[in-house]
């Protein structure tokens, strides 16, 4: 058997930014025109008005204040509401493979390897955008991979389960070296008219290097363990999907053919969950909570990672060993653990203990446990 380490990371940061107020503006224009489009119906009681957002009600509700996105222009059209992509050909990269290499190309550099040292890439993110052929496929073409590649999909945790299946293949033997990618796209499955969830998501796209720690550089973190964990539930869903146009309502722009959530659930039944996840994966490894020096993750809601954070040190964490992006990310879906990994880890010293968790739509957890060396 083999040990698994993390050597390089990568983020993709789209330059268009939406702040909280330019958000605000073009929704409630765009809920002033509904309610004058609908008045009698509205006046009649067939019809519920729709609500202005506002800066405060997003801050407290999530601890968001900006974000970054692919299309900044379709976003903020009120007779419009959603990104404005154009249509690529099939000769050219998908956006979706552009997003990933980029990430890749800088997480290879962080390592100090070539395309030519990989040889698997898995493409793990909320949404594809295509069925097939697999976006990882693309991607490793583009980059000039040999070996294999495949696309994983389990929501917000697909980066940890992505880490955990490239590293369960190296302790096996049967690659040396691998690259986790995941671009998401959360502007295009957000339902940008629904004022409970208008400012939730935004774009990026992340990558991590993972190798045999033999062949590390200095400065690698050696992956001690790895957890996921499942559990059916209905409170987050996207009902869009390939089946859609053969069903008797499947033409229509349908609610829940978009992001949706029932937050309240959510919240009652994830952070439990987690909560406990955590805790039973660091005592399986003989780790205290006391040893952890940071906790990456998965950037949703400033309240749930506070909650966690608590429950999982037994106070509330300080700023360096719980850091947030999602002030100026929102979330990003998968990435969001990974995004912090990257930005908040170069600090850590020789020995130190950290923990990446991911948790989401499923609901679904993953966790990955890692050392610093060198």
């Amino acid at each position: 058997m083999h040990t698994a380490a993390i050597s390089g990371t990568g983020v993709f940061t789209p330059d268009s930014i939406i702040t909280n107020a330019e958000l605000v503006l073009a929704f409630n224009a765009y809920a002033d025109r509904y309610n004058a489009r609908h008045a009698d119906a509205i006046a009649a009681g067939e019809l519920q008005a729709k609500e202005h957002s506002s800066e405060d009600f997003i801050f407290k509700a999530s601890g968001i204040e900006r974000r970054h996105v692919i299309d900044k222009s379709g976003i903020l059209d009120p007779d419009r509401m959603y990104p404005a992509l154009r249509q690529r050909s099939d000769d050219e990269p998908s956006l979706m493979a552009e997003m990933g290499v980029d990430a890749a190309r800088k997480a290879l550099l962080q390592a100090g390897r070539d395309t030519a040292d990989i040889d698997l890439v898995i493409c793990a993110a909320s949404n594809m955008e295509r069925a097939y052929p697999a976006m990882a496929i693309e991607i490793q073409n583009l980059l000039g991979i040999q070996g294999f590649a495949f696309d994983m999909n389990v929501a917000c945790s697909s980066a940890t389960f992505g880490i955990q299946a490239a590293a369960d293949m190296i302790r096996a033997g049967s690659v040396r070296k691998a690259l986790v990618v995941n671009p998401e796209i959360c502007s295009g499955h957000l339902e940008w008219r629904d004022r409970d969830c208008h400012f939730i998501f935004g774009d990026v796209a992340t990558a991590v290097v993972i190798e045999r720690a033999e062949d590390a550089g200095n400065g690698y973190f050696e992956i001690k363990s790895t957890r996921c964990a499942t559990d059916f539930s209905n409170n987050i869903r996207n009902n869009n999907g390939f089946l859609r146009r053969s069903r008797p309502d499947g033409v229509k722009d349908r609610r829940d053919m978009q992001f949706m959530q029932n937050g309240r659930k959510v919240f009652k039944e994830v952070l439990p969950m987690v909560s406990a996840h955590i805790a039973d994966h660091i005592a399986a490894d003989d780790v205290q909570a006391s040893d952890l020096k940071r906790l990456w993750l998965h950037q949703a809601n400033k309240a749930m990672n506070d909650f966690i954070g608590r429950k999982v040190l037994g106070r509330s964490p300080e700023p360096d060993e719980q850091p947030n992006i999602l002030q100026d990310y929102a979330n990003t879906s998968s990435a969001g653990s990974t995004i912090a990994f990257s930005k908040y880890s170069s600090d850590l010293q020789d020995g130190d203990y950290g923990l990446i968790c991911s948790f989401g739509a499923g609901y679904s957890v993953g966790s990955v446990l890692v050392q610093r060396h060198g």
